[in-house]
């Protein structure tokens, strides 16, 4: 029978397998929107549990979406001080102090009013700011000035605008792919925007394959290189695509650096970062290497061994080069 090879683009990664014309029987491929982006999870099993998963993805949103009003944490970013947080807050919450700390500040989910600002955020603001505004903002920034009393948020400076869209994706990931286990699935490849979680193996018994996108500015898709996923997460972050320009011409991407407040570029321009850790986890280191650039990456994988990543960075002539730390 007839096989097709498929390599389809997700976010910054790519998906690839194998299939016959006759859809193997067993498995289920399910797909949606999302967080803003799309979804696609495979997994071996005999049930369609994609109105579950959807409920799940609608409880994520409610807590911790910034792009619904209604949500426990935009109720909190308008100074809402009565809202019990649930599990979900939790969980992202102190996943990302001990990040934050790992990482000594790079990531910082308390970015938002930055992010807003730059043009990247909910708000969608798009202002070119100046260094005193930008110093102003970093007054409340520092998530260290954020803690959780009797599950309700205390802030520091009431203007502290949380955001964890940067790590919760795959928090989403994660909390389906628990769902997932605890109906004895063992075999699955979740995906939200090019975030991915996989567990066992495909429906054709081989390890779950995507291929990590080349860093083309010219608008292009091309694959820079396929891996095999095992009982892995895998986020990748890039400012190559979500950018935009100033008045005075400069590029701002979307990857605010806490430290400085600016949404300058990096010498890096992907991070894919593998690890058998949670996807909330990966989808958390990801955006702070971008922010790090390579040397304090490079630097902060060699207290962390468990982290694999591939960085794809720019030399000084402007040729594409690729580091793989395992």
């Amino acid at each position: 029978m007839k096989r097709l090879f498929l390599l389809i683009f997700f976010g910054c990664f790519f998906l690839l397998f194998s299939c016959n014309q006759k859809e193997k029987t067993g498995s289920i491929k399910i797909a949606g929107n999302v967080f803003g982006t799309t979804y696609h999870i495979t997994y071996i099993s005999d049930i369609n549990y994609q109105k579950s998963i959807d409920s799940l993805f609608y409880l994520v949103n409610k807590s911790l979406s910034t792009y619904i009003p209604t949500s426990d944490i935009s109720k909190i970013n308008k100074g809402d001080t009565t809202i019990v947080i649930d599990n979900y807050f939790i969980e992202v919450f102190n996943k990302s102090k001990r990040i934050f700390k790992e990482t000594e500040g790079y990531f910082d989910p308390t970015v938002g009013n930055l992010v807003n600002a730059w043009g990247f955020g909910p708000k969608n603001e798009k202002r070119d700011l100046e260094a005193s505004e930008v110093k102003k903002q970093l007054k409340f920034v520092g998530l260290d000035k954020v803690s959780i009393i009797n599950r309700k948020i205390k802030k520091k400076y009431l203007e502290i605008y949380l955001d964890f869209n940067a790590n919760a994706k795959g928090y989403g990931i994660d909390v389906v792919g628990r769902f997932l286990e605890n109906k004895n699935i063992t075999n699955y490849l979740i995906e939200i925007g090019g975030e991915i979680r996989t567990k066992g193996k495909n429906p054709k018994q081989k390890p779950w394959k995507v291929a990590i996108e080349k860093p083309n500015t010219d608008g292009t898709q091309s694959y820079q290189e396929i891996i095999e996923l095992k009982n892995k997460s895998m986020a990748t972050s890039g400012n190559y695509r979500k950018f935009r320009l100033a008045k005075n011409g400069h590029k701002i991407v979307h990857t605010v650096n806490p430290k400085t407040g600016f949404a300058s570029e990096s010498n890096l321009l992907s991070v894919s970062v593998i690890a058998n850790l949670d996807c909330a986890d990966v989808d958390a280191y990801a955006t702070a290497f971008m922010a790090m650039g390579l040397e304090k990456t490079k630097n902060f994988l060699k207290k962390y061994p468990k982290i694999s990543v591939i960085l794809i960075y720019e030399d000084e002539n402007h040729y594409l080069k690729t580091v793989t730390i395992n």
